[in-house]
């Protein structure tokens, strides 16, 4: 017969654990931060009429992210500026329609209302700016080439950047530069530093080719621009 084992010693219990924890790799920061916003992060697509008959064409696709429970998402303005109609898709598959209730030209927002939300929507954490650094890494969430949600990583570049669009409108000041990629899809989407807290929204890359993708510079309007745009209190 088998001799019954004896009391465990703590230096075995330590042992297990610590062996446990060596084979079990953690979530790394990025990933939690995604964690932290990928319940706010919306699919945003705007129809336009077609020039004949009463068909709709698509004709854009961008990222919105809610900054209030009640469905309010922040995006941006190129996105939907002209639609006739705007769609949004929620992470858990919801899609409904929304109306753009606030504009902020000079900043390229655009505020809208979701028709519809899901019963557990939560608004995305966010954080002012003013600790920001170059240096600080941060995340890009979005659908990039309607591809998503995606995620890519980098670092705040600089800060109180300025950006002359191509069409030479609206030329945008006080931005955040970053190198996590962004392309044609990003717009509207968060910047997220590695504790899950929003501190812009993705606006433009710069490219000086003719190209529309990214080659390493993009800009994000801050948070705090944005959040004005919705009348919510500076931080």
């Amino acid at each position: 017969s088998r001799t019954p084992a004896g009391p465990i010693a703590r230096a075995d219990l330590d042992a297990a654990v610590l062996r446990t924890l060596k084979s079990t790799p953690l979530p790394s920061p990025a990933t939690r931060a995604v964690e932290a916003v990928a319940p706010s992060v919306v699919r945003v697509v705007s129809y336009v009429r077609a020039r004949k008959g009463k068909a709709e064409v698509e004709r854009g696709i961008g990222t919105g992210v809610v900054i209030v429970d009640s469905g309010v998402i922040l995006t941006n303005l190129h996105v939907v500026r002209g639609a006739a109609r705007i769609a949004v898709t929620f992470q858990d598959g919801l899609e409904t329609t929304a109306s753009i209730v606030g504009v902020q030209p000079e900043n390229d927002l655009a505020v809208l209302q979701a028709h519809q939300v899901p019963d557990d929507l939560a608004a995305a954490p966010l954080r002012s700016t003013q600790n920001l650094r170059p240096g600080d890494q941060v995340v890009a969430v979005g659908f990039p080439f309607g591809i998503g949600p995606s995620v890519s990583a980098g670092v705040v570049s600089g800060l109180d950047r300025e950006f002359e669009p191509p069409d030479g409108k609206n030329p945008l000041a006080h931005l955040i530069q970053f190198d996590a990629a962004a392309n044609p899809g990003n717009s509207g989407g968060p910047l997220v530093t590695m504790d899950g807290e929003v501190v812009g929204i993705v606006t433009a890359i710069l490219n000086p080719t003719e190209a529309s993708t990214f080659i390493g510079i993009g800009f994000a309007v801050p948070i705090e621009s944005a959040a004005a745009a919705v009348g919510m209190p500076p931080f």
